[in-house]
């Protein structure tokens, strides 16, 4: 495809996206159903392609308007006749008519396997004798089937589904990478890749116990299909951070661990979509290294790393780069052998979050200096094109030696000619839009293409790299990057995928729905915003009785550590039902999601007891000040504050004055400078110092965040652990858990007879604590009720 006629065809999208269908079209759609005469006016209005008199056309039921429509589109190879003479345009079209249409306007050479059509239930429907071009219609991602996993072939089209129909043939042509026509010689090289997987392979959530569209790499695997089916010239890796995430990855460590001579499944779910290679994740490096080296003795394609080193020897510790032999296509045919380096590297802050595995045995480097070391030598190997896999995110445009994310800077170097990072979770194209030198719409980070594939397999990372001859090697003369989104409206997902890891997936979906312990008691979130709550405490529990552990042998052991939680699950704009709510007795892993919704990763800051109280006088801005003189009904609970930002302190004891006004908004900003909500805050039974050190334990997001207090803290220890997992592994452990909570925080009370009221669940009526001065008063909408408090 020549780039005057791509130009054409987006030329086509913003007529679209600005004025919608052409005149005739929106004419003839007052009917909700769509005529195959329709549908051909508006493919071929959307081609812009030129009209003759319509005079060649052999359809004699064609009129004198729509004529040159038909003709252009038999010109074109859009259509073929209902019958030798009849185009029969006044017949509504179906949804198989339809995408063969919008799929012969999508001119390849590529062919695409018939197997593609077995991905939907009614297969049995389709009743074209083209099913090489409904394949490729699905390779191309134009047909996509409906959530049960059908495709309605006979399913006659809307004219609100003729629109996307046609956006997204038009999109397909900047999809699908083509050396120009005036330069056959050239190759076209696509890199496709994923990163952050977690051991979301099958489309299953474990917390949760149940299906899911919106990740694994069942899912991803689709996107992979059909990408290599658009261009023969691919190579496929993953970015790491591949072993550990869900509970399977736990159920490989420590209910059915790895054997020496087995695959991991994650390797072996890897191979089955014949991946090229990988590299090394920090979570590679969180069950140790001689589990490490178990699961890479049996690698069946490279997994590399760069930048750690044997601490003893000096050596690298894996192995750096490889450089594979790719037979590739050129425009004409011939086949040529490209020489593509790999290179991986990792976030040296492995050697923060795993202290205890790592330290003393190896030692990470700069990612982005290993990099440019390591890039003469490959070429002096005599590598064509340089691919660089890093687990190191995206960074800016400062570096500091030893940071962790550093892509950026890994752009600049000569040399390099593809990226494929992650570590952030997040998506380029798409973030990081703000950065100096960052082009979105191609891609490209400083020139060179960079992919960022989100997470758990949401995304596939796409690369289009073109080549041309360079005496006896090969250069890149361009190159863009984009992602793919999975279909997370659809039940598709690759059956190949799932039967590679059938055996550790059924596995783990009876691990976590097996005991691992008991609760003495309920585990609810009724109450958990207006006096201390059991849902908050085995939280705080868990986080603390983990980083114990962690800081055992370093300059930290030694100080005091208290823990930060927040009720996650509190209704408010989730819905009545968004409690927690786990019986008592038996408690199975799955029920850690009850506890604890977010992917957050534990945190431990190192504060003062002055910067304590100022992060609870943050926390307190969760209550509206109330009036003790007032005799009116007074609303206790700030409607306005988000219920995960009303952090609980666990180690201290302390009491809230609803008295007194908050210091901050909800936002953080200084209000009422002088206010003191927090009285009586206590550490070990004595008036807290505020000069005295101690160990702050929260997640991520609070860590990283602009919270009073928390933005004084004077050192930060990221451990790259997830706190759902340390609430896995404190559950086992501990087998059986007592969940009181240890009202470490009060309201101060208030005398007065004034009546205070907060809205929750209707449900928690049957839950309300004994001598806690707490009545249900009434429903109020949508599953919520009003209680009411004494705060005495």
């Amino acid at each position: 495809m020549s780039f005057i006629r791509k130009a054409g065809m987006w030329i086509a999208i913003l007529a679209l996206a600005f004025s919608g269908f052409s005149t005739s079209v929106v004419q003839a759609a007052g009917a909700q159903d769509v005529t195959r005469g329709e549908f051909i006016t508006a493919v071929v209005e959307a081609l812009q392609l030129e009209l003759g008199d319509g005079s060649t056309t052999e359809f004699t039921d064609v009129d004198e308007a729509l004529a040159p429509i038909i003709e252009a589109a038999q010109q074109h190879g859009l259509i073929k006749g209902a019958t030798t003479n009849e185009f029969k345009p006044d017949e509504k079209l179906t949804r198989e008519q339809a995408f063969l249409i919008a799929t012969r306007a999508v001119k390849t050479e590529e062919t695409y396997p018939v197997g593609l059509l077995d991905r939907f239930k009614d297969k049995a429907d389709f009743k074209t004798d083209e099913p090489e071009e409904l394949a490729k219609s699905i390779g191309l991602d134009l047909f996509r089937g409906y959530e049960d996993g059908t495709a309605k072939p006979q399913q006659i089209v809307t004219k609100g589904q003729v629109k996307k129909i046609i956006e997204r043939m038009l999109a397909v042509y900047n999809a699908v990478p083509e050396v120009e026509e005036t330069n056959k010689d050239a190759v076209a090289l696509r890199i496709l890749g994923t990163s952050d997987l977690h051991t979301n392979f099958v489309n299953y959530d474990y917390y949760q116990d149940k299906p899911t569209n919106e990740f694994g790499l069942a899912k991803t695997a689709l996107l992979i299909e059909a990408a290599r089916a658009e261009n023969p010239n691919t190579l496929l890796f993953d970015n790491g951070d591949l072993i550990q995430g869900t509970p399977l990855g736990a159920y490989k460590v420590s209910v059915d661990p790895l054997k020496e001579g087995e695959l991991h499944p994650a390797l072996a779910v890897l191979q089955a979509l014949d991946y090229d290679g990988g590299t090394l994740g920090n979570h590679e490096f969180n069950y140790g290294l001689d589990y490490l080296d178990l699961v890479l003795a049996e690698e069946p394609f490279p997994v590399l790393n760069a930048n750690v080193y044997d601490a003893e020897t000096g050596e690298n510790r894996y192995t750096p780069y490889v450089i594979l032999d790719k037979a590739v296509v050129d425009g004409n045919g011939a086949v040529h052998e490209l020489k593509v380096g790999v290179i991986g590297v990792v976030a040296p802050g492995i050697m923060r979050w795993d202290r205890s595995h790592l330290e003393g045995k190896v030692t990470a480097e700069d990612a982005a200096d290993t990099v440019e070391k390591f890039v003469p030598e490959m070429k002096e190997a005599g590598t064509d094109i340089i691919i660089v896999l890093s687990h190191s995110g995206m960074g800016d445009e400062t570096h500091t030696k030893g940071e962790d994310d550093v892509v950026y800077q890994i752009s600049q170097i000569d040399g390099v000619d593809a990226i494929l990072t992650g570590h952030n979770h997040s998506v380029f194209p798409g973030d990081f839009a703000d950065l100096e030198n960052v082009d979105s719409e191609n891609g490209t980070v400083n020139g060179t293409p960079v992919v960022m594939p989100g997470k758990f397999g949401s995304h596939l990372g796409v690369m289009d790299l073109i080549l041309e001859k360079d005496g006896d090697s090969w250069k890149v003369v361009s190159g863009k990057g984009e992602v793919r989104a999975i279909d997370s409206e659809s039940d598709a997902a690759s059956e190949k995928v799932i039967e590679a890891v059938k055996e550790a997936h059924e596995g783990t979906v009876e691990y976590v729905r097996s005991p691992v312990g008991k609760t003495t008691a309920a585990i609810t979130s009724y109450f958990s915003l207006v006096k201390d709550d059991p849902s908050i405490q085995i939280v705080t529990n868990a986080q603390k009785w983990y980083v114990e552990e962690q800081l055992k042998g370093t300059e930290y052991e030694s100080l005091p550590i208290l823990s930060a939680g927040a009720p996650f699950k509190a209704g408010g704009r989730n819905g009545a039902s968004y409690y927690t709510d786990i019986p008592a007795g038996e408690i199975a892993i799955k029920n850690v999601a009850d506890l604890y919704v977010f992917d957050n990763t534990v945190n431990a800051l190192v504060m003062t007891g002055a910067d304590v109280k100022e992060w609870l006088e943050m926390s307190a801005g969760q209550f509206n000040q109330i009036d003790p003189a007032s005799t009116e009904q007074q609303n206790l609970v700030n409607g306005e504050f988000r219920t995960y930002n009303f952090d609980v302190i666990d180690g201290v004891t302390y009491e809230i004055d609803v008295t007194q006004p908050a210091k901050y908004d909800y936002a953080g900003k200084t209000i009422n400078a002088d206010a003191n909500r927090i009285v009586n805050l206590k550490y070990d039974g004595k008036d807290i110092n505020p000069e005295q050190k101690f160990i702050v334990v929260t997640n991520n997001y609070r860590a990283s965040g602009s919270f009073p207090g928390v933005i004084n803290a004077s050192d930060k220890i990221e451990y790259a652990y997830e706190n759902r997992e340390a609430i896995m592994d404190y559950m086992i452990a501990q087998e059986t858990i007592d969940p009181s909570a240890d009202d470490n925080w009060k309201f101060v009370p208030i005398e007065a007879d004034v009546n205070i009221v907060f809205e929750t669940s209707a449900k928690a009526q049957d839950f309300i604590p004994a001598d806690s001065g707490i009545k249900f008063i009434a429903p109020t909408k949508d599953g919520f009720a009003n209680f009411s408090i004494q705060l005495k």
